[in-house]
């Protein structure tokens, strides 16, 4: 996929945005680029980071809540929340922000979380694993994607199963540690959304990727989807 021809047709979305790449530092109050918002920008206009929950919000919280999966949290942060994960997942790789809208936290796992061609998550991202799994049944209150990516080098359609295989995975991996599975949608994407130019092998690393977009719900939207 090329790059330039993205970021040409991002122009506009980047301009309505406006300054909601900024995030705020949970922990200074200070405003911040988001790196990942930027990446969304130049990499899909911001589609699939805006474009809600996977498969529609109401359904999955009446799925989720039959299964006693949600409910709400008194005194939710959205910000202590992203301190936390951020705190606890220091020196792990791990990004963590809120999407550009500021509606969801993103957790980005870098592309050291899988060897080459491998779907087995690499022991060095399982500590940080655990933590983002440990904030994720602490609290409740949200709905979960996993979004795998990958970089162009290969076959399109191997490169797509790649990324659902590895979406699946770290799915996986957050039902083991706790994290109900009804809460949780995979999705894969490929090649479709790069954050890098895919020239160069710092690109393609930084590609090569598994998002997990955390939606929190309010007690009202709970209530109303029941």
């Amino acid at each position: 996929m090329n790059i330039k021809k993205l970021l040409v047709s991002s122009t506009a979305a980047l301009a309505l945005m406006g300054t909601s790449a900024c995030v705020t530092d949970p922990n200074t109050g200070e405003k911040k680029v988001s790196r990942t918002a930027i990446g969304g920008v130049g990499g899909a206009a911001l589609g699939y980071l805006l474009g809600g929950v996977i498969g529609g919000k109401t359904a999955r919280i009446v799925g989720a809540a039959a299964g006693g999966a949600i409910g709400g949290y008194v005194g939710y942060r959205m910000d202590e929340q992203i301190r936390e994960i951020d705190e606890a997942t220091e020196g792990s790789g791990i990004d963590v922000s809120q999407t550009p809208d500021g509606e969801a936290i993103l957790v980005n796992l870098p592309d050291l979380t899988f060897a080459t061609d491998s779907t087995e998550i690499s022991p060095g991202l399982r500590a940080g694993l655990d933590e983002v799994a440990a904030s994720l049944v602490k609290y409740p209150n949200s709905l979960i994607d996993v979004m795998g990516h990958t970089d162009s080098v290969g076959r399109e359609d191997y490169n797509l199963g790649l990324s659902k295989r590895r979406a699946e995975a770290v799915a996986s991996y957050l039902e083991m540690r706790g994290v109900a599975r009804s809460r949780v949608q995979t999705i894969g994407y490929g090649e479709q959304y790069p954050i890098a130019s895919n020239d160069t092998a710092d690109g393609r690393a930084q590609n090569r990727r598994v998002e997990i977009k955390i939606t929190p719900l309010t007690q009202a939207e709970i209530d109303a989807a029941m």
